[in-house]
């Protein structure tokens, strides 16, 4: 899983918090410190079973890879959870708070009330609550063109992405089993983007 601890790699898909709605301190924390409330949050994934944890702040990392103590409101204080359970890529994240430190919490405190549904007998709403928390990648529609075709940045030559066009229209295109119209509006959205970047006139 490719996701960046620092800066933050907000989900896609995941509504932000208009800045104007966010929320004070979360409840009961006052006497919770910085490591004790990430160590409890990576505690709780490890229970849960997960695996590849990445945490995603916009606060600089320690050399252990955790995140440095907030000593001060930083401007976008949301956070990330990236992991892998069961073989699926998931993510929860959280900024309706404007610390940092209480969106890690929240996120530490919902998981644990996950678990404990599940340990009571709820796998099923469980199952079906982690589904949710899938992490999809962007739309077609939505992404840079050349991350649609599968590159980090442009390729030095148009042939190569002509190639990897042709490839996705023989897998999306409408006719055949994994077809779809609304992802090959995506693609050749993608197609033209790439034509202007090159320069190509057709």
């Amino acid at each position: 899983m490719s996701t960046a601890k620092f800066p933050l790699d907000w989900p896609d898909g995941w509504p932000r918090t208009p800045p104007h709605k966010t929320l004070g301190q979360l409840a009961g924390g006052e006497n919770q410190t910085w490591d004790s409330v990430v160590r409890r949050l990576f505690g709780e994934l490890g229970r849960l079973d997960a695996k590849n944890v990445v945490l995603s702040t916009n606060q600089p990392l320690r050399r252990d890879g955790y995140p440095y103590a907030a000593k001060r409101l930083i401007r976008d204080p949301g956070v990330a959870v990236y992991f892998v359970r069961g073989g699926r890529p998931l993510v929860m994240a959280q900024d309706r708070y404007d610390k940092l430190i209480d969106n890690i919490r929240s996120l530490a405190i919902s998981i644990e009330g996950l678990r404990k549904m599940e340990r009571h007998g709820g796998h099923l709403m469980v199952e079906r609550a982690f589904r949710g928390f899938e992490a999809l990648p962007a739309p077609e529609s939505e992404q840079p063109w050349h991350r649609v075709f599968g590159f980090a940045k442009p390729p030095h030559d148009f042939l190569i992405v002509k190639q990897s066009y042709r490839e996705l229209v023989q897998k999306y295109h409408s006719d055949r089993p994994e077809g779809s119209h609304e992802r090959m509006i995506g693609i050749n959205k993608a197609l033209a983007e790439a034509k202007v970047h090159y320069g190509i006139r057709s």
